[in-house]
């Protein structure tokens, strides 16, 4: 079944596409809802018509996406999730996330335009935000752990072990040995 989109469906397409869909998607969801209408000849002719009385202002539209994805160009996140011993993130860093540190970054990007695949691990990924139907923008995000890296002695500051002292430990470990033996019962 063929339906004209009347604005963008996440998955599906962009405002005045014409797509093919299965037709309980169509009838049932989206021309109820008002996201679609079939796409009969009449329907085709009308939407060619108003394609062109709209096409400077698809344009324009086109060009401040465009705009907005060369600002983005040069972004790259850093984003600090709790983190397990072994480098597994407590949850995952989602569209939401990415959303936030952009705002911070004083960009106003709805997180439904953001794609990520499901980070649930520390290091280098990349989301991509879709701006129009023709302009995308990859972003680089690294995810790094937001616990403080504790510090570790160096070797020359570590105390070095008095040789008298493990002398008299091994020699203690020695006559513990030969108690135990002397107090396990006799075997038959």
């Amino acid at each position: 079944m063929e339906i004209i989109l009347k604005e963008d469906v996440i998955g599906l397409g962009y405002k005045h596409d014409i797509v093919n869909v299965k037709p309980g998607y169509g009838r049932n969801y989206l021309i109820p809802t008002g996201k679609g209408v079939i796409a009969s000849e009449s329907a085709k002719k009308m939407l060619a018509e108003e394609l062109k009385q709209k096409a400077k202002k698809l344009e324009k539209i086109k060009n401040d996406a465009q705009s907005v994805a060369d600002r983005l160009a040069g972004v790259a996140l850093t984003i600090a999730a709790k983190v397990s011993a072994q480098g597994t993130i407590y949850g995952s860093v989602n569209s939401v996330m990415i959303a936030d540190e952009l705002s911070k970054l004083g960009f106003d990007i709805d997180r439904k335009l953001i794609t990520i695949k499901d980070v649930k691990t520390v290091g280098e990924h990349s989301a991509t935000v879709r701006l129009h139907k023709e302009v995308s923008v990859v972003i680089p995000v690294t995810v790094v752990s937001d616990a403080p890296v504790e510090e570790v002695a160096p070797a020359a500051e570590v105390p070095a072990v008095d040789p008298e002292a493990q002398a008299a430990a091994e020699e203690l470990a020695d006559e513990q040995e030969v108690l135990d033996a002397l107090d396990a019962p006799a075997e038959a």
